[in-house]
C-alpha cells in the first residue's frame, strides 16, 4: 500500500505461502497453487538478494539505514525452509547464526520491532522502536527453529 519493502509483512507472507504445499494433497494439480508456488519462487529469489551480512533481513528490506529486524529474519528463513528448495540452504545456514545472536539467554527474542501500521516513509519504518518482547517475534522464531528441527520430515509441495 506504501510502496515500502517492508520486512515483516514479506515474511507473513511468505512464511504462509510456504505452508499451502505441504497442507494440499497433490497440490501441484491446483492450478491455484501454481499461482502461490510462482509468487512464492520469485518473492524468496528476491529475498535472497537483501540478505545482510548478518544473515538477517531488514525492516525496510532495500534500505541499508534500516536496522535489521529479527521477527522478519525468521519469518523469511522458515519460509525459504518450509519451501525445501536446496537452493536456499546458504541463505537458511547464514540466518541461524544472525538468529542465535539475538535471543537472550531466558529464550526471549530480541530486536523485533513493535507493532506497524502502513507508513507513508521510510524514515516511519526506521523509527519504529524495538525494545519490548513482542509475541509475533518469539512465534516467528519458534516457527523457524522448530521447522529446523524437524526439516527431513516436512512435507514437500512437490513443485520444485
Amino acid at each position: 500500500m506504501s510502496g515500502i519493502y517492508w520486512g515483516r509483512a514479506n515474511a507473513w507472507a511468505a512464511y504462509t505461502m510456504s505452508k499451502v504445499g505441504g497442507l494440499l494433497p497433490r497440490c501441484y494439480l491446483y492450478p491455484q497453487y501454481i499461482d502461490v508456488a510462482g509468487s512464492l519462487n520469485e518473492q524468496l529469489a528476491a529475498l535472497k538478494t537483501v540478505q545482510t551480512e548478518n544473515g538477517l533481513w531488514r525492516t525496510v528490506l532495500d534500505d541499508e539505514e534500516s536496522y535489521e529486524e529479527v521477527s522478519a529474519s525468521a519469518g523469511i528463513a522458515a519460509a525459504m525452509l518450509e519451501r525445501g528448495n536446496l537452493l536456499h540452504g546458504k541463505y537458511i545456514n547464514k540466518s541461524i547464526k544472525g538468529l542465535l545472536a539475538n535471543i537472550s539467554e531466558d529464550g526471549k527474542v530480541m530486536n523485533v520491532s513493535g507493532g506497524t501500521a502502513v507508513m507513508r516513509d521510510r524514515k516511519s519504518y526506521r523509527g519504529i522502536p524495538k525494545t519490548w518482547i513482542q509475541g509475533w517475534g518469539q512465534g516467528l522464531a519458534l516457527a523457524f527453529f522448530s521447522a529446523l528441527f524437524v526439516s527431513e520430515g516436512i512435507a514437500k509441495d512437490g513443485a520444485l
